[in-house]
């Protein structure tokens, strides 16, 4: 406070005497009013009558202005004064692009809160688009999207070697709003070669947080890095060619250098159990920072080395045998080969579809963690007397069986075949086929007791029966990783 406002708050104050002559007649005049009222009250003709009227049109007048005021309450304050400061920047987080972009990300987690309405009536949707790299050019497209009404979630930049860049966006619009009207609003901002899905909410997670867990996975178990890496790129076929072919001759495409190729569409990277890891992306070019992400995770691996989850699970056999089941990896190749040698020609000619001489030639691959995961049943004793494969066969996942001729018909398929199946679900994969004779009765009937819809497909003799996950009951999908020692025994049916 000042020194010339601190001397007018202690100045005295003036009495008026204008002031109380108007009082005074004012009070004269509601006298002589209320002596009028009271009057006519008493002695007129009406008085009874005119009394109950007045208190009438209290109460409406009472019951008008509550009204008038609870629907006037929530009404916009006023503009300021123009010698009042300006509310703060951040009580308007859509005033500039920036700030709108900064607010949709740090709303993004309130599903509860205010914000809950107007995202159950939105759809989310994934979007890249390129731009050239200068001044305004982000600001150009943010403001598009406001005018729009999209609320920007997430955003990453991902810069090109021609100075252009790659901006990926995690929007949510509303729900009326079609992708094609939202492409042209970015085309007119600027943006070009733009693609876009619809999200879910798995997309709200962050980028470092998912790429910390895709390493995660990919630490535990070698067959994981596959999955890690569609789950990084997105829809993407991915081939994992082995550095000789079956005869043992140099397969052509594994000589991957060991920094990788990136190709537009098509990338190479070198896969340390050896030959090398293309993913293909038709429809959108990787970009250097999505090969950088994808190198960091085979490098990773490379590092850590073969490995599998050592976790089992004791079965027992309707007549009274323990059998384990684990996950089976390169150092089972020996115990595998011996149970080739116990299976009859017939039981190899169903598995493999061709010469049962090539038979062992296939171990080595169906039991790399690279192309897929396997598991193992084995006696008490220690012997291999089944197999499972789960093998990742591009876009799409192939189940496959085999089991020794003594062991058949007891339940051991069935069993494999559930915990494959869950395998496949936690993976992310939309369906699994089997590929057999119509002759495997034994197989129909296994993948008949997955309770899933089936597919099936016959040609020439060879049934390719495929089962879509997305019924998956949440009963069938058993863990095959249990904590480490021997658990208790589960009776199998």
């Amino acid at each position: 406070m000042t020194d010339r406002s601190s001397a007018s708050a202690q100045r005295p104050h003036r009495h008026h005497w204008r002031r109380d002559v108007v009082e005074l007649a004012a009070l004269f005049c509601a006298v002589a009013v209320a002596d009028g009222i009271a009057n006519l009250v008493v002695h007129g003709p009406r008085g009874p009558v005119l009394l109950v009227a007045s208190a009438v049109a209290l109460l409406v007048t009472a019951a008008f202005h509550t009204w008038w005021a609870r629907r006037h309450s929530h009404a916009p304050p006023h503009s300021a004064p123009p010698g009042d400061p300006a509310p703060p920047a951040s009580a308007h987080p859509a005033a500039t692009p920036a700030s709108a972009s900064s607010s949709a990300t740090t709303t993004a987690p309130d599903a509860t809160g205010a914000g809950g309405t107007a995202a159950a009536t939105a759809s989310l949707w994934r979007m890249r688009t390129t731009v050239h790299d200068r001044p305004g050019a982000l600001a150009a497209l943010c403001t598009a999207l406001a005018r729009n009404g999209v609320d920007i979630l997430t955003l990453q930049t991902h810069p090109l070697p021609d100075g252009g860049t790659v901006d990926e966006f995690l929007l949510r619009a509303p729900q009326q709003l079609p992708s094609a009207d939202l492409t042209r609003a970015v085309a007119r901002a600027g943006g070009h070669s733009t693609w876009i899905e619809r999200a879910d909410a798995h997309d709200l997670v962050d980028t470092p947080t998912r790429m910390l867990g895709l390493a995660t996975r990919t630490a535990l178990d070698a067959a994981e890095l596959p999955l890690a890496l569609r789950q990084l790129l997105g829809r993407c076929t991915i081939h994992s060619i082995p550095a000789t072919t079956l005869s043992g001759r140099p397969n052509a495409g594994a000589d991957a250098p060991v920094e990788g190729v990136l190709e537009a569409t098509v990338m190479r990277l070198r896969d340390p159990s050896g030959g090398a890891i293309t993913v293909e992306r038709p429809y959108l070019p990787f970009t250097p920072t999505e090969f950088a992400r994808a190198r960091a995770l085979v490098e990773l691996d490379a590092r850590l080395g073969p490995r599998v989850p050592r976790s089992q699970d004791v079965l027992t056999l309707p007549e009274g045998n323990e059998i384990t089941v684990r996950r089976a990896d390169g150092s089972d190749l020996a115990a595998a080969r011996a149970m080739h040698d116990r299976c009859s020609e017939r039981t190899l000619g169903l598995r493999y579809h061709g010469p049962v001489a090539d038979a062992d030639r296939y171990l080595a691959h169906l039991l790399s963690p690279r192309f897929g995961r396997t598991l193992a049943a084995t006696t008490a004793s220690g012997k291999l007397v089944a197999l499972g494969h789960l093998l990742w066969d591009g876009d799409e996942t192939e189940l496959a069986l085999l089991i020794e001729d003594e062991w058949q018909r007891r339940g051991i398929g069935s069993e494999l075949l559930h915990r494959l199946v869950a395998l496949a679900v936690e993976a992310g994969c939309d369906s699994v086929y089997a590929v057999t004779r119509a002759a495997n009765t034994g197989m129909v009937a296994a993948m008949r007791g997955l309770g899933l819809p089936l597919d099936y497909q016959i040609e020439e003799g060879t049934l390719v029966i495929t089962a879509r996950l997305d019924a998956t009951p949440v009963g069938s999908r058993v863990a095959y990783e249990l904590p480490q020692g021997r658990p208790a025994p589960r009776h199998l049916p």
